[in-house]
């Protein structure tokens, strides 16, 4: 457990309230993203509650051989399960389609990060700088068009930076079924990405 993690415990222990607002901050997006993908969009919101509820009566009792996001998910994951009473959801790799189609898989390393980065990122131009809110919303529509369980298995790889491993063991998904998730949502985003160069529109 980090130095800062024991920081913000020790707080959050004591009963301060600004660290509660900092914790809900930081981890918000990611317990959600844990909860939809287990117990989709219906109960999500109800399974954070419930996790955040389970987080302030087992302040004490957190034994700090994990980090505090590593806690914070899995109670987030085990609150969501309950929500579902028992009820296991098979993830469908059939998903929504693409809003612009697909792009090659040999954009991709073995890794799954992009080769050659679309040419327009290499610009810096004022008519760049200009358009650079208008592709920020083609790829949150992009976002929002993804299956629950591509969203959250992008959001929990990309912006919270949870390896693959971690991912599995939160959502009880194998590694091969996490590499798809991620991959097809990755190809979305690039296809908006390549779509939005081209035409200037979403």
């Amino acid at each position: 457990m980090s130095m800062a993690d024991q920081a913000l415990l020790r707080r959050l222990r004591a009963g301060e309230q600004r660290a509660f607002a900092e914790l809900v901050a930081d981890y918000q997006g990611a317990m959600r993203a844990v909860a939809l993908a287990i117990a989709g969009s219906r109960q999500a919101d109800e399974a954070v509650q419930d996790a955040w509820l389970a987080v302030v009566h087992n302040l004490d009792a957190f034994e700090e051989r994990a980090s505090l996001k590593t806690w914070l998910l899995t109670i987030t994951a085990n609150s969501a399960k309950q929500r579902l009473r028992q009820q296991r959801r098979e993830p469908l790799l059939d998903d929504l389609p693409a809003p612009h189609g697909s792009v090659d898989d040999e954009r991709f390393s073995e890794s799954g990060h992009w080769l050659l980065a679309p040419h327009a990122w290499h610009h810096d131009s004022p008519d760049a700088l200009l358009t650079e809110a208008e592709l920020r919303d083609c790829l949150e529509k992009t976002l929002d068009s993804l299956s629950e369980l591509q969203g959250s298995v992008l959001h929990l790889r990309e912006r919270e930076g949870l390896d693959l491993q971690a991912i599995c063991n939160l959502l009880q998904l194998s590694a091969s079924n996490v590499r798809v998730l991620l991959h097809r949502a990755r190809l979305k985003v690039y296809a908006t990405v390549e779509h939005f160069e081209e035409t200037g529109q979403c």
